[in-house]
């Protein structure tokens, strides 16, 4: 004896479950529009770092900073940061190149005359170059943590 509904209302039932699952799945799956840090807004300026440093160099990472947690004694990047034409800067991206770097090379250089470790600074929202810090040392990380240190 069949079940009352027959077939239909068994395949009603499995349609319905499948739904279900696949409607509380696609809230897992959501699309974003970024990368989930509150880095993300920064990888916008790859390319203008990119050619800031000559387009050489291997990408150590990308940074969002607030200009007012750079170190302002005499800190190379918050004096181009706070000195720079046009409106002011409040945010800046920080992008870490590893490579061997003259200042003759670099778009708008500060700090050594050449250095393995380029650190490219960035007006943010507008990307607008600001300086290219070049230390010499790449043992320094770039890292949040490390950014007091350049």
């Amino acid at each position: 004896m069949r079940p009352a509904g027959g077939r239909k209302g068994h395949h009603a039932a499995v349609a319905a479950v499948v739904l279900a699952a696949a409607a509380v799945l696609a809230g897992c799956t959501s699309v974003r529009n970024d990368l989930g840090t509150s880095n993300s807004g920064c990888y916008v300026a790859l390319p203008a770092a990119s050619a800031a440093v000559g387009d050489v160099g291997r990408l150590l990472g990308v940074r969002l900073v607030d200009v007012s947690s750079l170190p302002a004694d005499s800190h190379l990047l918050y004096r181009a940061a706070t000195t720079a034409p046009g409106p002011t800067v409040q945010r800046v991206c920080l992008v870490g190149f590893a490579g061997h770097f003259e200042a003759a090379g670099v778009g708008r250089p500060v700090g050594r005359p050449s250095g393995t470790l380029a650190v490219v600074e960035l007006a943010y929202p507008d990307s607008r170059l600001l300086a290219t810090l070049l230390v010499g040392r790449d043992t320094l990380p770039f890292g949040h943590s490390h950014l007091g240190l350049l």
